[in-house]
């Protein structure tokens, strides 16, 4: 992926990782294209960074992403980058909570079956341009899932399964298909209560662009390294530290 001149569109640009990754993608020279659920949160994100493209979309909803590929069609058609940043997370229950399997289908429609329709939507699109590029975020807990979400890690291991296959059915193709897999980092995603062993969104993005630039197409960061390496070594340890933290 190169690294300026492009034409981006981030998931879950208004907050957190994702505007981290829009705000740096901004200095790099890019056009940036935001979408969010929030429309409050995108007029934020907006007003601190003048120069960002916001849509309001919720990526849960097919509909609403059919609305957004038409209006990034029409209006952007020389977008080469799409960023699957977006992911929403439920601490909860899985015995005890009676909304559960309301729970399941939003993380599921979000966090994966959102990406693979954007990607499906959007790819042709992609494929007209120059360097096009696709980048799913998923995490370190594809590996050792941290068992108080009980869908997040199964929804971001699914997103990380069909990265690593799409990579090859591609092969042929032009489009690069990278993964970025990230430790805890210190956003309000954590609800306040991020864990002592967090880092910083610009020290996640700053490590993100140094893999990109070594052309990396998985890139593990910070302690998502080490959970990678444990997980092939010693799962159950892993598994049983993952969930002491």
């Amino acid at each position: 992926m190169k690294l300026s001149g492009n034409t981006i569109l981030v998931t879950g640009g208004s907050s957190g990782i994702g505007l981290e990754i829009s705000k740096q993608l901004l200095q790099k020279s890019n056009k940036v294209i935001i979408c969010g659920r929030s429309q409050k949160k995108l007029d934020e994100a907006k007003k601190l960074n003048p120069e960002l493209i916001v849509y309001q979309c919720d990526i849960s909803q097919k509909e609403q992403i059919n609305e957004l590929v038409n209006k990034i069609e029409s209006e952007h058609p020389d977008i080469n980058v799409l960023i699957n940043n977006a992911a929403i997370v439920h601490k909860t229950s899985f015995v005890d909570n009676p909304e559960i399997l309301r729970l399941a289908e939003e993380e599921t429609a979000t966090n994966f079956l959102g990406p693979v329709r954007l990607i499906k939507k959007l790819l042709p699109v992609l494929n007209n341009n120059d360097k096009p590029c696709i980048v799913n975020v998923t995490t370190g807990l594809v590996y050792i899932p941290r068992t108080i979400y009980p869908f997040y890690n199964a929804t971001k291991a699914a997103l990380h399964s069909f990265t690593q296959g799409l990579r090859f059915q591609i092969d042929n193709s032009k489009t690069e298909i990278i993964e970025v897999m990230f430790p805890a980092v210190d956003t309000a995603w954590h609800k306040g209560d991020p864990p002592k062993i967090a880092i910083s969104p610009k020290i996640a993005v700053d490590a993100m662009f140094k893999g990109i630039k070594k052309n990396r197409s998985e890139i593990r960061i910070g302690k998502a390294k080490l959970l990678y390496r444990i997980s092939r070594i010693a799962p159950a340890f892993a598994l049983k530290k993952v969930n002491s933290l």
